[in-house]
């Protein structure tokens, strides 16, 4: 019988309620800086998976990942879901990044195709999500996930969905 070592994680998030009382209030643009600012706090996701160093202009996102163990799948690769997330992230940021204050949006699809295998000596990821196009009910946004030798690892565009947030109370 072959021991392994038992390895643990231990990580803290802020209240995601008190982050999204936000929605709405602020430009998309305004409230992903303020959490980059660390004025509001991150989403829990972030902490999850471990996602750090975002950055935000109009219409684009970036956001990096270093690899662990603990993202692996039982073939000994960064899980799926695990890059799917970090796209789906700066996909949608890149997205929020455009709304007016009253508007929020939700992801309706995100088709990604893997490209590399992802392990921990893979390095720092880094992913940039742009929006391609806007429009009043729909926009269309792409992000690329890329290695530190910018070979790309991942690609995936999203749909999102644009929506009035009920005005703040």
């Amino acid at each position: 019988m072959t021991q392994t070592q038992e390895r643990s994680r231990t990580f803290t998030w802020s209240d995601p309620v008190a982050g999204a009382a936000h929605l709405g209030r602020r430009s998309g643009l305004d409230l992903l800086r303020a959490m980059i600012a660390g004025e509001l706090a991150a989403p829990p996701v972030m902490h999850l998976i471990d996602m750090a160093r975002m950055t935000a202009d109009e219409g684009r996102v970036v956001v990096e990942l270093v690899p662990q163990e603990f993202h692996y799948n039982p073939l000994g690769t960064v899980h799926g879901g695990v890059l799917s997330t970090l796209l789906d992230t700066a996909a949608g940021c890149a997205v929020h990044t455009t709304l007016p204050v009253g508007v929020g949006y939700t992801s309706l699809d995100l088709n990604v195709k893997f490209l590399r295998p992802v392990t921990v000596a893979s390095g720092r990821l880094r992913c940039e999500g742009t929006v391609l196009q806007r429009g009043r009910r729909t926009a269309l946004a792409e992000a690329r996930l890329t290695d530190p030798a910018d070979r790309l690892v991942a690609h995936a565009t999203s749909t999102c969905l644009l929506f009035p947030l009920d005005p703040p109370a």
